[in-house]
């Protein structure tokens, strides 16, 4: 059997190495793709080749593989507020110059388009939300995740074999500063006994799946001969509320839960107060399921 090549965009990236980890394990060949001039040793013994640039300037006219995962893109919903143009554009030009060269290739691959669950419409607080619940454009991020989602379907049409996954929150070992799991962690690390915690709003409920749950999913459907639809939730189904995971955190790191006080500069402009999402299309075509627990992930989150 001829051996898969897999190109994954963002490979340095929190998700990215954990699919790289995946899928090399799985027996594809490993191409990366990032910024970076070069790559930790962990990270560059599992790939077979890297292409290092700025992939919204420039798609490296050599690459060929039989599936990508796209990443790569400006992800954290905060900053874009202040930088609203330029998550437009930077997540819109890389899908444009990635599809364009892609038509070229003779034979499109599976692309896997990486969304958000953040799209979804901030009317909706109670229900899980399916792939058909409306979205809505609620910050600069979104608006550039729902832009991608055009493009992507534009370049379905052309051919191109793409199939868009929106994952909702997702923790896990090895993710950096500007998401709630390491910015909680580092403040309480840093927070003097009995002193109480600046946060954000912690009342607010999110859906939370494990890096490496998330990573399986997307390494399922870039391999899999075919899909029923066009675009797949990735989540656990189940909201959990700011407040809990600073228990969770808490007790990992050994110290009592701090009383909180609501930092306003930590509040963002548009807020769903709660949002769990259904993943009843991977599972019931695919069969995947979440194995990691928050508990696991936080502990091993920490551990590493």
């Amino acid at each position: 059997m001829t051996q898969r090549t897999l190109a994954v965009t963002g490979v340095d990236g929190f998700v990215g190495r954990h699919v790289a980890r995946l899928a090399a394990a799985d027996g594809w060949r490993v191409v990366g793709l990032s910024r970076a001039g070069q790559l930790d040793s962990g990270l560059s013994s599992l790939l077979f080749d890297y292409h290092a640039g700025d992939l919204a300037m420039q798609w490296p006219a050599s690459l060929r593989a039989d599936a990508v995962i796209h990443l790569a893109g400006l992800a954290a919903v905060g900053p874009s507020f202040d930088r609203p143009q330029e998550y437009i554009e930077t997540n819109s030009a890389m899908v444009t110059l990635m599809c364009e060269a892609m038509l070229e290739w003779g034979a499109p691959p599976r692309l896997v388009g990486v969304s958000s669950g953040a799209a979804y419409s901030a009317e909706t607080t109670t229900e899980a939300v399916d792939e058909r619940t409306p979205t809505a454009p609620t910050s600069p991020y979104v608006v550039s995740k729902l832009l991608v989602e055009q493009q992507l379907g534009y370049y379905a049409r052309r051919g191109i074999d793409t199939v868009i996954a929106r994952p909702f929150n997702h923790i896990g070992p090895g993710q950096g500063p500007g998401f709630l799991v390491p910015d909680l962690t580092a403040a309480l690390r840093e927070l003097p006994p009995g002193a109480p915690l600046p946060a954000g709003n912690l009342a607010t409920e999110r859906d939370y799946t494990d890096v490496r749950d998330v990573a399986a999913a997307y390494l399922m459907l870039a391999g899999a001969p075919s899909h029923e639809h066009p675009v797949y939730n990735v989540c656990s189904g189940r909201a959990v509320a700011g407040h809990e995971l600073l228990a969770v955190l808490s007790s990992a790191l050994e110290i009592p839960v701090p009383q909180t006080i609501v930092d306003p500069a930590r509040l963002r402009a548009v807020d769903n107060p709660r949002i769990t999402g259904s993943a009843a299309r991977l599972r019931d075509e695919y069969g995947w399921a979440p194995q990691i627990d928050i508990a696991q992930s936080i502990a091993e989150f920490i551990a590493a």
